[in-house]
């Protein structure tokens, strides 16, 4: 008998040659360089490496799993790392709360909870067009906890809803309202997202970074600071978008009836939402009072995945088809572990030591509300939350520290921005392609709306913000 010839799998790997060129580039021209005096030549190999990493998750000549992957390696070849550091970062329980979180999320979408919630939101607040998109802004509130990924909540949850509502109004004057209803909802995630320390992939990285500089941030102490400045938004963006983009049709009786029409199709709830409903409920008691039960959030999004197993509401099938989350897995251990090797090498003090003093003037708050605006506005320059957050956020933060901004109050705005920035462009995080390519809203409009909310939201929680972290003694 032959031996049969094997079919192609149809998926060869897609490599940019030229983006891959431009990674290496970055990384050997620092390679090349001799280590500054007071870094280890090991501290500066180390850090061509992860320049190079950094690009590569900026331009995306592989997927950023592989690129992580392929760094890995080669920092164990070269020397710059042994196999013992390069593998760290993957027992670091931040890692395996974000894991878990995407797990999840799975549950949140197979069972049909999060549409279900949604639809409530809509049926009781979508008579008129400003409470349709509350209703929205009310749903992804709900879910941004249990869901880390902005993307799946946009993608996943929001954008099926929104796109069956405007088509349900039609065309012609009616696509004003979808329109203003698609940006409603973006900014509405952007918000949320930095709510919650679960609810974007790169928060818990923040929290990490900031741990690294002696910087606790725990999922209750994150709650408890976005609170106030984010329902503030919360509150006043849907407001501010209907003045600055108005839509034309004001009442929304379709609405309603759709949110009716698409619950009695659902049915009742089934016995797999009812257990999901649960275990939120017991996930969310945990994360807020889990650190006097001595129970970490990680280990809490464990045993919620752990709890959903054993019920039945996630299967080990939904759980392996989880590419997202096992993706994430990978770059994240890796970003994780870079990170804290680059600190206990020595270059982040390295860092600080050369810059702070140009910065330091003895006055603190000038200095750190430059760099924040410093920090946000970069985002113009990147696709992606996690790729800033990873490039930025540690050196923004040991400059913020090395003038004398209390550690908290640098740590935390840091981090909220690390989500707000997101609001002003149609590339600023991966939600925002989705909602965009819905063909509601202009580029023009898109980034000029953009752009108005990004000094809302800045003068919200730089503002209001640091008058509620003051209250709750932060600072």
């Amino acid at each position: 008998m032959g031996v049969e010839a094997r079919k192609p799998s149809g998926r060869a790997s897609r490599v940019d040659a030229v983006r891959l060129a431009v990674v290496v580039f970055a990384g050997a021209a620092l390679w090349i360089v001799p280590a500054p005096d007071g870094v280890s030549p090991r501290a500066w190999r180390l850090f061509a490496v992860f320049v190079a990493t950094m690009v590569g998750i900026v331009l995306r000549p592989m997927p950023m799993g592989a690129t992580a992957f392929v760094a890995t390696a080669f920092a164990v070849f070269s020397g710059a790392l042994t196999i013992a550091e390069a593998t760290a970062g993957f027992g670091a329980p931040v890692v395996w709360l974000v894991v878990s979180a995407f797990f999840i999320a799975t549950a949140f979408v197979r069972t049909g909870l999060g549409a279900r919630i949604a639809y409530h939101f809509l049926r009781v607040l979508g008579k008129r067009s400003l409470g349709l998109a509350y209703g929205f802004v009310a749903a992804d509130l709900v879910l941004a906890p249990a869901i880390p990924s902005n993307t799946a909540r946009a993608g996943g949850v929001i954008h099926p809803i929104l796109k069956s509502l405007c088509a349900s109004l039609g065309s012609g004057a009616e696509r004003r309202i979808a329109a203003y209803l698609t940006l409603t909802a973006y900014q509405s995630v952007v918000v949320t997202s930095a709510m919650f320390l679960t609810a974007m992939a790169a928060n818990p990285l923040a929290a990490e970074l900031a741990a690294q500089q002696g910087v606790e941030i725990t999922w209750t102490l994150w709650a408890a600071a976005a609170f106030a400045p984010g329902m503030l938004s919360l509150a006043l963006v849907p407001l501010l978008i209907h003045r600055l983009y108005p839509p034309e049709i004001t009442h929304t009786p379709e609405a309603p009836q759709l949110a009716r029409r698409r619950l009695r199709e659902m049915g009742r709830m089934t016995r797999g939402e009812w257990i999901l409903l649960a275990i939120f409920v017991l996930l969310l008691s945990f994360w807020i009072g889990g650190g006097a039960l001595g129970v970490s959030a990680a280990a809490t999004a464990m045993g919620g995945v752990a709890a959903m197993l054993i019920t039945g509401v996630l299967s080990w099938e939904d759980v392996l088809e989880e590419r997202s989350g096992w993706d994430t897995l990978i770059w994240f251990a890796v970003l994780v572990m870079m990170a804290g090797q680059l600190g206990a090498l020595g270059l982040l003090d390295w860092f600080t030591g050369q810059v702070s003093g140009a910065l330091g003037n003895g006055r603190w708050l000038p200095t750190f509300v430059t760099l924040s605006l410093i920090y946000f506005y970069a985002h113009y320059f990147f696709a992606s939350n996690t790729a800033h957050v990873t490039a930025l956020y540690a050196p923004f933060l040991a400059l913020a520290l090395a003038v004398g901004t209390p550690p908290l109050l640098a740590a935390l705005l840091l981090a909220f921005f690390s989500n707000l920035f997101a609001s002003m462009t149609h590339y600023g995080t991966a939600a925002a392609p989705i909602l965009f390519g819905s063909g509601n809203v202009d580029v023009g409009a898109w980034w000029r709306i953009g752009a108005i909310v990004s000094v809302v939201n800045v003068t919200i929680w730089l503002g209001a913000g640091s008058l509620w972290w003051r209250a709750l003694g932060l600072w």
